[in-house]
């Protein structure tokens, strides 16, 4: 089977935390980010994480994993700026792409599987998007590689929103348990609700 990557883009400043950093909270004795790698990792055949510097906390909290890091000058320019460049890392075998933000605590190894699973499954190449059992649409989302070209000249901070709607005909979404397609924690006080609800110390 052609390959298939996973994207988690974890340069952005997360200036709702008032100081404090979401992707290095401690989830179950782990940095949060280096928890979703593993997680990537145990999915993907390849897995980039996308950092404001490869000399950050981020980046050595994902020490000695096999993962590649991409280092994001133009990280004030948004989520696109992840994205366009983590894309433009890849391998040129991979078949697909799965993004996932890294602050997204409820993805799971068998979310990420479910999603490329979904998209092997097709006889032809497909979009794939993680939802919450009510079919809200979330994350992850699949992109196959005709998608790299488009994905690697988006501007801004609404992802790849445009080009979903381009590709709307082609678009599978895919039912995860309960919200894991939806938590995002961006405040200390979305920290611990969730933290309260999960029994995470």
């Amino acid at each position: 089977m052609d390959p298939v990557a996973i994207l988690i883009p974890a340069a952005g400043f997360g200036t709702r935390m008032r100081g404090a950093d979401k992707l290095l909270q401690d989830v179950g004795g782990l940095p949060l980010i280096r928890r979703q790698a593993q997680r990537a990792l145990a999915a993907g055949d390849h897995v980039v994480v996308t950092l404001p510097s490869t000399d950050s906390p981020r980046a050595q909290a994902l020490s000695g994993l096999p993962i590649r890091m991409v280092e994001v000058p133009d990280a004030a320019d948004g989520m696109a700026a992840s994205i366009r460049r983590g894309v433009a890392s890849l391998p040129r075998a991979c078949a697909a792409v799965v993004v996932a933000p890294g602050d997204m605590p409820d993805l799971t190894e068998d979310d990420f599987t479910s999603v490329i699973n979904g998209f092997r499954a097709m006889p032809q190449a497909t979009l794939q998007q993680g939802t919450a059992e009510d079919g809200t649409p979330g994350h992850p989302v699949l992109f196959p590689a005709d998608c790299f070209v488009a994905l690697r000249q988006i501007t801004g901070d609404q992802g790849a929103r445009d080009i979903l709607r381009a590709n709307a005909h082609r678009l599978r979404r895919v039912a995860l348990p309960g919200r894991n397609a939806l938590t995002d924690l961006d405040t200390p006080e979305a920290w611990e609700a969730w933290r309260a609800e999960n029994a995470v110390g």
